[in-house]
């Protein structure tokens, strides 16, 4: 499910949890490493 957000905030959740923050870290995810955690959840 995508929910649109403002001033650049881009979280990632799975079931409800967070998985990744740009909020938190101030940068964009590195795909291989998201893709391993969506896949582990």
């Amino acid at each position: 499910m995508l929910i649109e957000g403002s001033g650049g905030i881009f979280d990632v959740r799975v079931d409800g949890d967070l998985v990744y923050s740009k909020h938190e870290t101030g940068e964009f995810p590195d795909e291989d490493a998201l893709l391993a955690e969506l896949q582990a959840a």
